[in-house]
């Protein structure tokens, strides 16, 4: 089972995810510090908000298998700059969150072209609260 870091901003799913993906139940938490889940390091949404915590993402990326990115479908921007994967020597996935949510295809296309952008391979698109997509992050991932 390989070790996985989830990073993205406020509110983007993380912690549901982490939640969904180890079969817990799915209640909103702030997430105010990194919280190791199993094998799911959760990092705060503030660590991408604010440029000056991306050397605190970096380091706590040495523990992980895999850079998850995850882009909310109902964001209209993304915080990830181009070419951010860059600075991680792991491999990188994305996960386009809330798609269960998307009035139109256009907004989950719009959140694969912002992680595509941050230099991301594979995309999964999820739902936390309809498990869509969690299998095969399962599987990706040997869980």
């Amino acid at each position: 089972m390989k070790k996985i870091m989830l990073i993205g901003k406020t509110g983007c799913g993380k912690t549901s995810f982490c939640q969904a993906v180890n079969d817990c139940e799915l209640k909103y938490k702030k997430t105010q510090a990194i919280e190791i889940v199993n094998n799911a390091i959760d990092t705060p949404g503030e660590y991408l908000e604010c440029k000056i915590y991306f050397k605190a993402l970096v380091v706590t990326a040495v523990e992980a298998d895999i850079i998850i990115l995850l882009q909310a479908c109902t964001d209209e921007q993304s915080l990830f700059p181009p070419g951010f994967v860059s600075m991680f020597s792991k491999p990188v996935i994305g996960i386009v969150t809330k798609v269960d949510l998307a009035t139109d295809e256009s907004q989950v296309e719009t959140a694969e072209n912002y992680l595509t952008l941050a230099g991301v391979g594979e995309i999964f698109r999820v739902s936390n609260t309809s498990k869509t997509g969690i299998n095969e992050i399962r599987d990706y991932i040997g869980k």
